[in-house]
């Protein structure tokens, strides 16, 4: 019981410090922290993670961090997709799934180090959607179908690897929406829970009847965890959330990278 709650706040820390952090937490947790395999870890880490995410978003639409409309197209897209990435994913070995889903998050964790800290910049501008005075971005259906492909994108992604996609749907919000960090942490959030429920649907074969009571208790960890985690999020600067969001996905990454290996 002990390790399933302190495993639930760790998740639920790294959710609501970095909105994708929990997400990649989650898989490994389950699978080597608590031994299920791999199938089984995506369907709990999927439902626990949605709800979480829901909860959090919840907590920080209250303080206006949230850009409902941008996170909603995003996880829609999400949903279309997740299916084909369940899909695919039940054809993958779970080994070659969990070596994948390492060198995935190298690769974004790397770029978020490297990403300069401008709010507003605009690397790739046939991306990114067009700008308000305010800062936050114009909601046009061309802008709207660039949350619906990244989300698309993400969705698969999330599918394959069992995930709610944050570490990818927040530098998805960066490129496409332009907003600062914070804010795309909290705007994950709504993406990620439209994201995992459509996965959980998915791969809700793989959740065996025993799983419901650790579910709870990593989901009642994981809430704690995200209360604390969006406390702590209001006394980092922006810079900070960044390399620790990127140190997250990478020092996971090598660590299922060992334990495959």
């Amino acid at each position: 019981m002990a390790p399933t709650l302190l495993y639930g706040l760790i998740v639920g820390l790294s959710l609501g410090l970095t909105g994708g952090g929990g997400s990649i937490f989650a898989v490994p947790l389950l699978v080597y922290g608590l031994g299920l395999d791999f199938r089984r870890a995506v369907a709990v880490s999927l439902a626990v993670v949605g709800l979480t995410a829901l909860y959090g978003a919840i907590l920080q639409g209250r303080r206006g961090h949230v850009l409902w409309g941008a996170g909603a197209v995003l996880g829609v897209g999400g949903v279309l997709a997740a299916p084909l990435g369940a899909w695919i994913g039940a054809w993958l070995p779970p080994r070659v799934s969990l070596l994948l889903f390492a060198a995935l998050m190298i690769l974004i964790g790397v770029m978020m180090l490297l990403r300069k800290d401008t709010v507003g910049e605009v690397p790739l501008s046939w991306i990114s959607c067009e700008r308000r005075p305010d800062g936050r971005p114009r909601f046009t259906l061309p802008c709207a179908g660039k949350l619906l492909g990244a989300g698309a994108a993400t969705g698969v992604l999330s599918g394959i690897f069992g995930v709610g996609g944050g570490f990818l749907v927040v530098p998805a919000l960066l490129v496409v929406t332009c907003v600062g960090m914070e804010r795309a942490l909290a705007t994950s959030l709504v993406g990620i829970f439209l994201i995992s429920a459509s996965g959980f649907a998915a791969n809700a074969a793989n959740f065996a009847a025993g799983d419901w009571n650790l579910a709870g208790l990593f989901l009642i960890g994981s809430a704690l965890g995200m209360t604390g985690g969006a406390q702590l999020k209001k006394t980092i600067p922006a810079r900070g959330l960044r390399i620790i969001f990127a140190c997250a996905v990478i020092g996971t990454a090598f660590y299922v990278i060992l334990r495959s290996a």
